[in-house]
């Protein structure tokens, strides 16, 4: 499985207690343009515990589009502002696919 920021020594009790307290798991997309290139990317999966802000942690991703995104003609400013409102949102919540890829990868080893 990809890596996973921010669950660096976590057990597996420890992380199911976060998830039922309100965690996630979050994408974050960003843009980077070259005159008339645009690519829009996601970032790793990042852990938000309860209690932390989710756009605090995608306010990295959000600057880079900022400052490299716009300048690709056409898609630099459209990718620019969609990923920014995204991550202004919150990013994009990917939990139920994590822990639906967990629990097959877990029955497989059984």
């Amino acid at each position: 499985m990809a890596q996973i920021i921010g669950i660096d020594g976590m057990q597996a009790d420890q992380l199911n207690f976060e998830l039922q307290r309100g965690a996630r798991f979050v994408v974050y997309t960003y843009c980077i343009s070259i005159l008339v290139m645009s690519f829009k990317r996601g970032s790793a999966v990042h852990f938000v515990r309860s209690g932390e802000s989710a756009v605090t942690k995608g306010l990295k991703y959000s600057l880079v589009s900022l400052l490299a995104g716009w300048w690709g003609i056409p898609w630099g400013p459209i990718w620019t502002i969609s990923t920014v409102v995204s991550n202004l949102r919150g990013g994009k919540d990917v939990t139920g696919q994590i822990i639906t890829a967990v629990n097959s990868s877990r029955k497989t080893a059984a």
